[in-house]
């Protein structure tokens, strides 16, 4: 606007142009450049102020993750360290039958005898409560992931089906503690 008013004056009025009217004059500019300056410095500030949050809400962030990595660690440890203690609270009375048992001086057979299914009784609840199954495959087709054959024998039962088990097998939540050791079928030789 002020370019369409210097144009439509003439030569002599443009002469005595008011320097505060005219952008080009030097006071003007260094007064538009401080003012240019001024918005940058602003931006500059109110860009490094929201920079130092960032980063402080990074640190944060990271020593919050660093906490939680601590924790699940600590976590982990605690639970192999007493993983097994509900189970070995389950033997405990286990145990303390057993010692009963052997602290009674003049137990007749019979006494010991009913002592002792009482205690497999405690043993086997404690197994039940952990979901430790027993590996008894007697008459089974023989499965050499739940069963060790240590011998072979002879018999009318078809081949490959355990005869007789010799060490019962165990297993935790479908997974082989130890597996059952197992005498297994073999086919007759023909004469």
């Amino acid at each position: 606007m002020q370019e369409q008013e210097r144009s439509l004056r003439t030569p002599e009025q443009q002469v005595n142009v008011d320097p505060r009217e005219d952008d080009n004059a030097p006071g003007n500019t260094e007064a538009a450049a401080a003012e240019g300056t001024g918005d940058l410095l602003a931006l500059l500030e109110a860009a490094e102020r929201q920079a130092k949050e960032h980063q402080e809400a990074w640190l944060r962030a990271k020593a919050e993750a660093e906490n939680i990595r601590k924790r699940a660690q600590a976590d982990v440890a605690n639970a192999h360290k007493f993983a097994l203690e509900a189970f070995s609270s389950e033997l405990l009375p286990v145990r303390d039958s057993l010692e009963a048992a052997l602290a009674t001086p003049n137990a007749s057979l019979e006494a010991v005898l009913q002592g002792v299914q009482l205690t497999l009784k405690q043993l086997d609840s404690a197994f039940d409560k952990f979901a430790i199954k027993e590996i008894n495959p007697v008459g089974e087709k023989f499965d050499p992931h739940r069963a060790q054959a240590m011998t072979t024998v002879e018999s009318d039962k078809p081949a490959n089906s355990v005869v007789h088990v010799l060490q019962k097998g165990y297993t935790l939540n479908d997974r082989v503690l130890r597996p059952a050791l197992v005498t297994v079928s073999k086919s007759k030789a023909q004469d």
